[in-house]
């Protein structure tokens, strides 16, 4: 069991590496966690190398290795809080039906009630890119992920997400709808130009996106700078 501070930092380290190679500077990791020195810094990173999740490499500088991720945001087990979406995982045969939020599998091709749906391109959960592109191909998901009203998929790049239990590389489905409430995972369009996938908040009179990964900050507009474009009900993962 690590804390929230160990937790946080395991995440952050992780979130520098896979985006840059390079592990982050102590100075880096204690503004991150908004610590006062990097005394606490050395600490947690002592105590994360004792549990096992990371390693420090000898002999080299701000050299850092992830071993492991804690099981709560690892691929295939239980969702974080909050998320409990469909999942289809690619390639694998039909399971048992399971009573809690499991994954069910893609049906074959044959499957004749399988529902095909556009995949509208790509969605950003880290930065924002561009917007959402046009149908660029479409997949078939079982109809029981298919709530009602209009459905599309995009895949995932980035690893804001993590913590809700979506990775970079996933395909996630939205049903398309232009409100949502807060704790929502949504498609938001940000100044008609980024797409990016993000949980809904409300601060008062704006709207916030706030991610699941602490490495990223909550972005906070204006009402009339963000329309939301569709909200998350299942997700597809292929190994």
């Amino acid at each position: 069991m690590l804390t929230r501070k160990q937790h946080e930092l395991l995440l952050f380290i992780h979130a520098c590496l896979k985006e840059t190679g390079i592990p982050p500077s102590f100075d880096e990791m204690k503004e991150a966690l908004d610590l006062a020195s990097k005394s606490g810094i050395h600490r947690l990173i002592s105590a994360l190398e004792e549990r096992g999740f990371i390693r420090r490499l000898p002999n080299r500088a701000r050299a850092l290795e992830v071993i492991r991720l804690p099981d709560s945001i690892a691929p295939g087990l239980p969702r974080a809080k909050g998320f409990s979406p469909s999942v289809i995982q690619g390639g694998q045969s039909m399971p048992e039906p399971a009573p809690a939020p499991a994954a069910s599998s893609l049906g074959s091709a044959n499957d004749s009630s399988a529902i095909s749906i556009p995949v509208m391109g790509r969605i950003a959960a880290g930065v924002p890119i561009d917007a959402i592109q046009h149908a660029t191909h479409s997949i078939s998901v079982p109809p029981d992920m298919i709530s009602g009203g209009e459905h599309y998929a995009l895949e995932v790049k980035g690893d804001s997400m993590i913590e809700a239990g979506i990775f970079d590389g996933d395909t996630v489905i939205i049903r398309q709808m232009q409100t949502a409430n807060p704790g929502e995972i949504v498609v938001a369009l940000v100044d008609d130009q980024e797409a990016t996938l993000k949980r809904f908040r409300r601060k008062g009179a704006s709207i916030a996106l706030e991610a699941a990964n602490p490495a990223y900050e909550t972005r906070i507009f204006p009402p009339h700078r963000v329309k939301v474009q569709g909200k998350l009900v299942g997700l597809i993962r292929r190994y």
